[in-house]
């Protein structure tokens, strides 16, 4: 992790900026530079940044304070996504990060659907900072608009039917039935998923949760090598999402890591109905690359999907994984 300074910069930087632009995409910024600094590439962070700058909106202006009696009316409320981050920044003033976590992540947990899973990636990039030094100001309140993000975006999914699963996750993810009409943004999409496969449902032990959660993570990595021109940019999600919600469970108490779980299956296997082909092409990486060059490529070709992918492409860390990555920097544009 960074002891140079320059990611603390950087957030302090990036937290005069919105965790959106028009509406309804996302600020990128505070996961990539959180992935380039703990990836030993803090050097590149502030020019990176002067790349992206141009998609940042200011911080937007506050509603009324997020309270005690009334964060269950301003939950899933966009408006109020200041008040959502002053409220936490005030807690994270009060408590321990690791307090505000565990009370708040059961709250949000069934609400990490909303923004495209963005916010719970955020939250997953700042706890990481979090477990490497969590004394340092800027980090904590980047915890602050990761949650924020979230409790503005909250957005449940219930309902969903049963259908056959597999043991793997692997198969389980082939076993996801595509939803039928493929246009309209993600809101739209997750409104016409009314079924995933059934896996990991009967698992109770904390740690076989973490076990097939990694298992997940390394799944969902891999076929994205094979399934990624689905939707070269959404499908991403499928993987970071859960490897965010995986990043998080050593600061959680392990009575939350079996619903952590079925969260971030719903939502890999969601991401998948949304977006995946209907057939997977075969992928041949250009060569053998060690993880440090695969890297090097993610950062030079500078899209923010790109350095995430590859950054939980590396976590999974092996040959497969490294894969995906390149695919990935094949497919998308890069960053000018």
């Amino acid at each position: 992790m960074d002891t140079t300074g320059i990611l603390d910069e950087a957030l302090q930087r990036l937290h005069r900026s919105g965790p959106e632009r028009l509406g309804r995409l996302t600020n990128h910024a505070p996961m990539a530079v959180e992935a380039l600094a703990a990836h030993g590439r803090a050097d590149s962070v502030h020019r990176w940044l002067d790349l992206y700058t141009s998609r940042l909106e200011e911080y937007p202006s506050g509603v009324e304070p997020v309270t005690a009696s009334n964060w269950r009316s301003a939950l899933g409320d966009t408006r109020r996504v200041a008040d959502w981050i002053g409220c936490f920044g005030r807690e994270l003033a009060e408590r321990t990060w690791r307090d505000v976590l565990t009370e708040w992540w059961p709250r949000l947990l069934p609400g990490m659907y909303g923004g495209s899973t963005h916010p719970v990636i955020r939250v997953g990039h700042a706890v990481r900072t979090l477990l490497a030094d969590d004394g340092t100001e800027p980090r904590l309140t980047e915890l602050a608009h990761g949650l924020g993000y979230w409790a503005a975006r909250y957005r449940p999914v219930a309902g969903l039917a049963p259908l056959p699963g597999a043991d793997s996750a692997a198969a389980a993810l082939d076993r996801v039935v595509p939803i039928a009409a493929r246009d309209g943004g993600f809101p739209a999409r997750l409104g016409r998923v009314t079924g995933l496969p059934v896996w990991a449902a009967t698992v109770t032990d904390p740690h076989m949760a973490r076990h097939r959660l990694t298992e997940l993570v390394r799944a969902a990595t891999h076929r994205y090598a094979t399934h990624g021109h689905g939707e070269v940019t959404m499908l991403v999600h499928a993987a970071t999402a859960p490897n965010a919600v995986l990043r998080t469970l050593p600061a959680l108490p392990p009575d939350l890591w079996v619903p952590s779980l079925r969260a971030a299956w719903t939502a890999s296997a969601a991401v998948t109905a949304m977006y995946a082909p209907h057939a997977p092409v075969t992928c041949t990486p250009p060569g053998t690359f060690t993880p440090e060059e695969v890297f090097e490529r993610a950062l030079a070709h500078g899209d923010e999907h790109v350095i995430k992918l590859t950054d939980t492409a590396l976590d999974v860390g092996d040959e497969q994984a490294l894969a995906a990555a390149l695919r990935s920097i094949d497919l998308s544009e890069p960053l000018h």
